[in-house]
């Protein structure tokens, strides 16, 4: 009997005839396997390595591993997105883009390919329940704009269920490597009803908020629901398993959503002033322009209008100027502004003269009728090279234009915007951030460089520019809570074992079931909404440092300034544009018995004491959505009177900027409770931070506090 190629057998010495010409396969017909991304597992391999994994040509293929292309792929080969490097949408997203807006964006590369989107939605805005089934895929409308982030940063991915998630949870399989035992990752999104969420937030959006004509609140409203409602669909896509080169977006999707339910205000195209759009608003996504009536289109540069009962041309009425075209943006209160078209920056399509026409000539008749102009500066975000940061910096008025060559050789309309006097800093406040960053000695009122003493990486400076105060009473800085006795005890628990860093979707993982079965950050570690208790790894935990469960762990990430306020004390604010739901720090200093406050009434307020039993109206959470009451282990009490952190400087307000979340950290058998701070809404540099003090939940005597943060909804006092 022959013995064939592949046996597991030894063939005897001299049984295989070696004259005979062997059928074998080319190595270019076997199939190498990747893990999907890195770190994506739970296998027990030293951090950073991937598991080896087999499988035949054909499949199936395991969780988490796709075939190497070009061996095996579908019949029709995958694309991936192409970016338009100034704005990138191929199709407006609906009724988000009028007609009459114009400033032709010049992609890189030849036309954008559309970005697919699975769990299709209907033409009403709602969506299939992402279950664990397959979702069907459907054209998107936009695609990826070249002014937002890439990768992980702002970009998540369309919602596709593998056909390799396990059906059921039931007991993980256990295999062994290396002689230790492991756990198989088992990736189960629970059920989520996108409609049902939409609805909750319709049910709360009246009419106040669709007016013609908006203001603060609407304004504020409407960008902050927004981007909880942008971070709940990435929490729901960053659990599904997603196919290789689809690009996440789901600043897109909850954008087509609102736009599509009428989920905006200011809606009415207007010359000038927008209500409740204040100088100095931040966004970091162009669609949160449109929603709030600043600027109209979602792609284009020059957003203009016609003038009713008049005959002439349009007016310009706001610009987006952002790096794409040849325009000098440097000076903080002239603008030189490029004009559209011409196929300026396009490699694929010949350069030729602009047209004195749409936008351009629109921009012409703005000079000459001298309307104010609204200008929307982007800035490179440092925190991610290729994301903006859409800085609202007023208006302005058109000195002169002209025509000048081009790089290309050919004629670009050239338009010198002058910013109008009176009006708060913007712009300006992040060329000075660039010079104290570089070492600026001339700035006023700095008292120490670092009050931290270098125990954060970061530091955080003291400035007093209000009176001749030299800085706040003597206290020792430290980063973290100082527990002086053993807290009650929690439950036992071993943590777990996501060597490689715990997996949205990984039910396998105790801390994310601890979490109701989902990671309570986004991939790029915002918080997703406020909970009455978020558990995160601990000590007891063999993932990394950098898990993306251990948001709060990571220390301060942002510059701070301790600052003398006018009337307030001493506050805190950032020299950092900060991202809705990002943290800050958390509430450093030493633990100690509840009674004790209790007992005084709450009178120790006035010694920087955090009260973790106080309530609190929750500000981080979708409309027609609930938290459940605090259920913290132990009624945690923090003194910073003598030892803490910059925590112990945020002043109360009531309408807060920022939130306290409690959070559980895994720690053997010890309580290790901490609070961590996350921005609400999105933070402009040198604004202060501000979070609510809530109400004291026991009574005992406690005197009311008269509040000073002069808000709209100010309740005139705290406790």
């Amino acid at each position: 009997m022959e013995q064939s190629l592949g046996q597991d057998s030894i063939p005897a010495s001299g049984s295989i005839d070696k004259s005979r010409v062997l059928d074998v396969r080319p190595l270019r017909c076997l199939v190498p396997v990747f893990p999907s991304a890195p770190n994506s597992s739970s296998f027990s391999t030293p951090q950073g390595a991937a598991p080896f994994v087999c499988a035949s040509p054909a499949g199936p293929f395991p969780p988490g591993v796709t075939p190497f292309y070009p061996f095996v792929g579908s019949s029709e080969p995958q694309k991936v997105p192409e970016q338009d490097p100034r704005f990138g949408f191929s199709n407006p997203i609906s009724n988000a883009v009028p007609i009459n807006s114009f400033r032709t964006p010049p992609p890189t590369t030849g036309g954008a390919t559309p970005i697919r989107q699975t769990g299709a939605t209907n033409g009403a805005g709602s969506s299939k329940r992402f279950t664990r089934s397959r979702a069907q895929s459907q054209p998107q409308s936009a695609v990826a704009e070249e002014d937002e982030y890439s990768g992980t940063q702002n970009h998540d991915s369309d919602l596709e269920d593998s056909s390799k998630v396990a059906k059921s949870r039931g007991k993980s399989k256990k295999r062994t490597r290396g002689g230790r035992q492991t756990q198989a990752i088992v990736i189960v999104t629970p059920d989520v009803d996108i409609d049902l969420l939409l609805e909750n937030i319709l049910s709360s959006f009246n009419d106040t908020y669709r007016r013609s004509d908006g203001d603060r609140e609407s304004v504020r409203y409407i960008l902050t629901v927004y981007d909880l409602f942008r971070r709940r669909i990435s929490q729901i896509e960053d659990a599904k398993e997603t196919a290789p080169g689809v690009i996440k977006r789901p600043d897109l999707r909850a954008a087509t959503l609102f736009m599509s339910k009428g989920i905006r205000t200011n809606i009415q195209k207007r010359i000038g002033v927008v209500p409740g759009a204040e100088v100095g608003d931040i966004f970091f996504f162009r669609m949160e322009l449109c929603l709030v009536g600043l600027h109209a289109p979602s792609m284009a540069g020059i957003d203009y209008m016609g003038v009713k009962n008049s005959e002439e041309d349009p007016l310009a009425v706001s610009i987006v100027s952002s790096g794409g075209y040849e325009d000098l943006a440097e000076d903080a209160d002239v603008l030189i502004y490029s004009g559209h078209g011409g196929n300026v920056g396009r490699k694929d399509k010949e350069t030729k003269d602009q047209k004195l026409e749409r936008g351009n000539l629109a921009l012409e008749r703005s000079l000459h009728r001298a309307n104010g102009v609204r200008v929307i500066r982007g800035i490179k975000d440092i925190s991610n090279p290729t994301g903006k940061i859409y800085v609202y910096d007023g208006l302005y008025k058109i000195q002169e234009s002209w025509t000048e060559k081009g790089k290309g050789g050919y004629n670009v309309f050239k338009y010198k915007l002058v910013r109008l006097p009176g009006q708060p800093e913007a712009f300006s406040i992040w060329k000075s951030i660039e010079k104290w960053k570089g070492g600026d000695p001339s700035r006023i009122g700095v008292i120490l460089p670092d009050l931290t003493s270098g125990v954060e990486k970061i530091p955080v400076s003291l400035v007093n520019d209000v009176d001749s105060e030299k800085g706040p009473a003597h206290f020792t800085y430290i980063s973290s809570l100082k527990y002086s006795k053993p807290a009650n005890s929690t439950v036992p628990t071993a943590g777990c074992i996501c060597i490689g860093g715990c997996l949205p979707g990984n039910s396998n993982c105790p801390c994310i079931h601890k979490n109701s079965d989902w990671l309570p950050y986004t991939g790029n570690g915002q918080l997703v909404n406020q909970n009455s208790l978020l558990y995160e790894c601990g000590s007891s935990c063999q993932c990394p440092p950098n898990c993306k469960n251990r948001v709060s762990q990571s220390g301060l990430k942002i510059r701070l300034e301790v600052f003398k306020t006018k009337d307030r004390g001493w506050g805190l604010r950032s020299w950092d544009p900060i991202r809705a739901g990002t943290f800050i720090c958390e509430y450093a200093g030493e633990v100690i018995d509840h009674s004790d406050v209790v007992e005084l009434g709450g009178e120790m307020e006035e010694d920087y004491i955090f009260d973790a039993t106080r309530i609190c109206e929750p500000v981080g959470v979708l409309p027609g959505d609930s938290i459940e009451a605090q259920k913290i282990p132990f009624p945690l009490t923090i003194s910073a009177k003598y030892v803490g952190n910059v925590a112990r400087f945020m002043n109360h307000s009531c309408s807060p900027n920022v939130l306290w979340q409690p959070i559980l950290r895994e720690n053997k058998n010890e309580s290790d409770l901490h609070i961590a701070f996350f921005t609400v809404r999105h933070i402009p540099p040198l604004t202060e931070l501000t979070y609510d003090y809530g109400m004291i939940s026991y009574d005992k005597g406690q005197r009311n506090k008269k509040c000073l943060c002069g808000s709209l909804k100010c309740r005139g006092y705290y406790l």
